[in-house]
């Protein structure tokens, strides 16, 4: 599969979408703009990758809404140069919106087969992630700690507690938060001990899972 003009074309519809539905943030639109997002899904699957909708993808995961990756990605504020880890690579679309945000990204991606497919098409488009990890998202990344932000792409029972722990004061961590629906959460981290929280709406993810690599 190739990027061509009536791609690109499409992303700006997308991204026309997206700002009716209230995204502002020009960078993360931006990034919209120029990730080709039907790279990064099954080819039979071409004719959707602009439509404002999450796909199935390898290992029962889905490619997340492009609203939502707008989103989350507007909530965390990124700054070139910024240090984000992300739980959960799945396709790896929301890192290369992350990358072209110019963070430096570290991301960790718990399906074995997920891992190894988009660890590949990683190093085929030439998207440089810091490190791509197979693990378990729940303990974060202590030894890269402290983040300025971590984004959570998959929906979470409950916070867990390293993730908060290994935040920059003044960083963010985005992550929905519930069973079958899930409340989209920002924490703030004002001090060594205090956290601000914002409940954002409720959006729908797949499960993160502890401990089942």
């Amino acid at each position: 599969m190739r990027d061509t003009l009536k791609h690109r074309g499409m992303r700006n519809k997308l991204a026309d979408v997206l700002i009716a539905k209230g995204i502002v943030d020009s960078n993360v639109l931006e990034a919209i703009r120029k990730v080709p997002r039907h790279l990064f899904m099954d080819s039979s699957f071409e004719g959707h990758a602009y439509q404002d909708k999450a796909f199935p993808i390898a290992a029962d995961q889905t490619i997340s809404q492009p609203y939502t990756v707008a989103f989350q990605s507007e909530l965390l504020q990124v700054e070139p140069g910024h240090k984000v880890l992300e739980i959960g690579t799945g396709s790896g679309y929301q890192t290369a919106v992350l990358l072209q945000l110019k963070a430096k990204v570290y991301t960790i991606e718990r399906q074995l087969e997920l891992f190894k497919k988009t660890n590949l098409f990683f190093k085929k488009m030439g998207y440089r992630p810091k490190k791509v990890i197979f693990g378990d998202g729940y303990k974060g990344l202590p030894q890269a700690a402290p983040f300025d932000s971590i984004i959570v792409t998959a929906g979470a029972p409950e916070v867990p507690k390293a993730l908060l722990s290994q935040l920059k004061i003044g960083g963010r961590l985005v992550i929905p938060v519930g069973a079958d629906e899930q409340i989209m959460t920002l924490f703030i981290r004002n001090s060594e001990k205090e956290f601000e929280k914002k409940e954002l709406g409720a959006f729908r993810f797949v499960p993160l899972l502890e401990d089942k690599n």
